[in-house]
């Protein structure tokens, strides 16, 4: 398939600093870029087929992401080490700082991708993962992957088949596929949209994301993530962010000297006694008698 993307695309404060490396394969397209970034820089994209970025760097701290409009200051996150982008998704980019950066893009044909999927996991899933975008920061299996497609496409020494199992491979690694029949049923969450939703809960800090932002996080209606968390959960969007923050104030609780008053108001408390009831009602002690015994088995 002579297959070559399609992609609107602008930035400013972005700068090249090495020669555009990239591979044309059947249905997809491999490119891998270095630059530089200033504080301030901005990037607009827009693709007509389906998209993978995958950055060999943390860029997280940063560079924010939106695909919402381009005022980063309302609508936006981190931006993940990898990062899948369904046809027809603008993406906005916003760089808080200067840095260097190194990444490999994948532009793939849909065709291809369900060409490729569909006898394994049928049509209707390999079309339904194409719809859903993946932001995924721990990237151990793909990290492997990305890095030997970028060696052959720096220097080709095998057959075009070799770089286009690997970048099949990628793609099944990040796509949010469902592993079971029970999540096929689309009965539950997928772990990838868990995933999603665990890491844009924790960009926001205090962790209070409403229901209909968590929702558009995984691309369903509000009524009806309700109903699918709970059942993938057991519990309701409000308790499960309140028990991560919980869990975070065991964190810091346990690895740091910090008062409570301060770890209150961190993770987005009202105050100290707001802390102290809602951790005794899930841990079932306050926070200064859990801290106590943790420092007491650590003696």
């Amino acid at each position: 398939m002579g297959f070559w993307h399609s992609m609107s695309w602008r930035t400013e404060g972005i700068r090249v600093t090495a020669p555009v490396q990239w591979r044309q394969y059947d249905g997809m397209v491999s490119v891998l870029w270095e630059a530089e970034s200033q504080a301030g820089a901005s990037g607009y994209y827009l693709a007509d087929d389906p998209r993978i970025m995958f950055f060999f760097n943390d860029v997280s701290p940063n560079v924010r992401i939106s695909n919402l409009d381009n005022d980063l200051t309302r609508n936006s996150r981190p931006m993940a080490r990898a990062v899948y982008v369904p046809a027809g998704i603008p993406l906005w980019t916003g760089s808080r700082r200067a840095h260097s950066f190194s990444h490999l893009n994948l532009h793939l044909h849909k065709d291809r991708v369900l060409r490729y999927l569909a006898p394994s996991v049928g049509s209707s899933v390999a079309q339904s993962a194409l719809r859903r975008p993946v932001e995924l920061q721990n990237v151990v299996a793909i990290d492997a992957l990305a890095k030997l497609l970028a060696d052959e496409i720096r220097s080709p020494s095998k057959h075009e088949v070799y770089a286009e199992s690997l970048i099949g491979s990628i793609v099944a690694g990040l796509l949010d596929i469902p592993a079971s029949r029970e999540e096929r049923a689309e009965g539950r969450l997928t772990q990838a949209q868990m995933n999603r939703l665990v890491s844009h809960v924790d960009a926001l800090g205090d962790y209070r994301m409403p229901v209909a932002d968590m929702a558009a996080v995984v691309g369903l209606s509000e009524s009806w993530f309700a109903n699918v968390f709970k059942q993938t959960t057991g519990t309701t969007p409000w308790h499960w962010q309140l028990s991560r923050r919980i869990e975070l104030s065991k964190q810091l609780l346990g690895e740091s000297d910090l008062p409570i008053a301060s770890i209150a108001a961190q993770l987005g408390f009202s105050d100290q006694a707001h802390l102290t009831k809602v951790f005794r009602q899930i841990v079932g002690e306050t926070p200064a008698a859990w801290r106590r015994m943790q420092q007491f088995r650590q003696s």
